[in-house]
């Protein structure tokens, strides 16, 4: 049995014995920290969640979904664009139960979990492990791409904080050039003693992983838009190019730092920094918790419609019915 299958088969239980404290820890520590500025802010943000209607949250949550379903079009064009193509219920069911992984200390759970759901469909390990390699790259590359270049219009505190996602866009840009990502995966391949991939990245496939990641980052910044306008935030293209800007680098600086689940924290106070010259302190604490709230009951919406989806087309066409998500 080879190293991906073994990895694909293993229980889910933490590596090392010292990592998923230390992960917690941190993690606790920008709760902790995020719980402080929200309390500074309590008394002048507390009327404003008032002002948020239905409405406009729902279509904010809306928006939210809109994107994680983008996120989904790039992950399952990865995965296409390496030889491991899957109907689109259960390419559903492979990414959005695996994508739950997230919320686990740690930052190879979904990984994981994805390459052994994958298996239910005849999907290599392998095939599952680079896409979602490449998938989170390319997340994390154009997210660079859509938040650096509006950091200066976020202030000076932003400037100085986060100039250092400025140094690292050119290494994803060149990380991600098919060339070296072929070749990266197959030295990768060949030192786990794995067979080649079915087929290598192509410069097309790479685009369409991009396109639908940039849409999920126009969706995100559309849902912050609406709930700074409706906080009372004025302005109408800047506004909307600062949100998305703003929460881009936000998002893409938990996976960086690799240290809380699902980024848990780490994105709510790079959210009130970088919105700080934006909008108020009260309101960019309101925008932050709710955008969580949001992506979080998303998470779980996808993946529930996921499963339904799967098992119902697993009823209607031949064949065993596949494992459920337990």
């Amino acid at each position: 049995m080879t190293l991906s299958d073994r990895l694909a088969d293993a229980p889910l239980r933490p590596a090392g014995r010292w990592r998923t404290p230390l992960r917690l820890v941190v993690a606790g520590v920008f709760v902790v920290v995020l719980i402080v500025v929200l309390a500074g802010q309590w008394r002048q943000a507390r009327p404003l969640l008032g002002r948020l209607s239905v409405p406009v949250v729902l279509a904010s949550w809306a928006l939210v979904l809109a994107g994680i379903y983008a996120t989904f079009r790039s992950w399952r064009a990865a995965l296409a664009d390496l030889g491991g193509s899957l109907a689109h219920t259960r390419g559903m069911r492979v990414f959005y139960l695996g994508q739950l992984g997230k919320y686990l200390p740690g930052t190879v759970w979904p990984a994981v979990t994805q390459m052994r759901l994958g298996r239910d469909y005849r999907v290599p390990p392998r095939a599952s492990g680079a896409a979602f390699v490449v998938f989170m790259l390319m997340l994390i590359g154009t997210g660079l791409l859509v938040g650096v270049p509006v950091i200066p219009l976020l202030g000076r505190d932003a400037v100085d904080e986060y100039r250092w996602l400025a140094l690292v866009l050119p290494l994803f840009a060149i990380a991600l050039a098919p060339p070296v990502l072929n070749r990266a995966i197959a030295l990768a391949l060949r030192l786990a003693r794995r067979p080649p991939m079915p087929a290598p990245l192509s410069l097309g496939g790479i685009l369409r992983v991009a396109g639908w990641a940039v849409l999920s980052w126009l969706c995100y910044g559309a849902h912050v838009y609406l709930l700074a306008r409706q906080l009372g935030a004025e302005g109408g293209g800047l506004l909307w190019l600062q949100c998305t800007g703003a929460f881009a680098a936000a998002f893409v600086s938990g996976p960086l730092l690799l240290v809380a689940p699902a980024g848990a924290g780490v994105r709510e106070a790079a959210l009130l920094l970088l919105l700080g010259s934006t909008v108020t302190a009260p309101v960019a604490a309101v925008i932050a918790v709710v955008s969580r709230l949001l992506f979080i009951v998303g998470d779980v919406a996808w993946s529930g419609v996921a499963v339904v989806a799967a098992r119902r087309a697993a009823v209607s066409a031949p064949g065993p019915l596949p494992p459920g998500p337990s």
